[in-house]
């Protein structure tokens, strides 16, 4: 599997690394403690089975072009994640330059193979993942521990795409210093 990744401005990266350890410090399985050295805060595009190198240079400039992007993020989100559990995220609000960036990703995606369904357009719910699969009381104690969560405005700066594969990330865009 290959995902296209927005990658979140040195502020934002912050911001959501702190929800990460305030779920993380209420014993909740967030993703604060994921051990992937490229784990990071990011909005998935897409999701696809193999992308060819071309695709991935017009990606590359479709993704330069619309960056950095402002959004806002809003509300908590479940998604169910097998049997029971589920997985808690923060809503990123569907601007309409948020929308069209994905359109125009699967534009030039319309061949690859395998598509996700859910990360298609008319069906991708845009939203930056805060935990892991929790059973449905944990999933109430993160509630508990972020409580009214309020809304935030944030920047994408950069674009990757990771390979589940190999298990590597690999820029899309020119990646700028960062400070944390």
């Amino acid at each position: 599997m290959r995902t296209i990744e927005l990658t979140c401005a040195p502020a934002l990266d912050r911001a959501v690394r702190t929800v990460w350890r305030q779920l993380a410090y209420g014993g909740v399985d967030s993703l604060a403690d994921n051990p992937h050295p490229a784990h990071r805060p990011h909005l998935t595009l897409a999701a696809c089975g193999a992308v060819e190198p071309e695709q991935l240079a017009e990606l590359g400039e479709l993704l330069a072009a619309a960056l950095p992007l402002e959004v806002r993020f809003t509300g908590l989100l479940s998604f169910s994640a097998r049997s029971r559990r589920r997985v808690l995220a923060w809503g990123v609000v569907p601007s309409p330059e948020l929308v069209e960036l994905h359109r125009e990703v699967w534009r030039l995606l319309a061949a690859a193979p395998d598509p996700n369904p859910l990360y298609l357009p008319g069906r991708w719910m845009p939203h930056l993942g805060l935990t892991r699969r929790l059973e449905p009381d944990a999933l109430a104690q993160a509630h508990d521990l972020l409580g009214r969560h309020p809304d935030l405005t944030g920047t994408f700066d950069a674009a990757r795409t990771f390979d589940s594969e190999t298990q590597l990330t690999v820029p899309l865009t020119p990646v700028a210093p960062r400070s944390h």
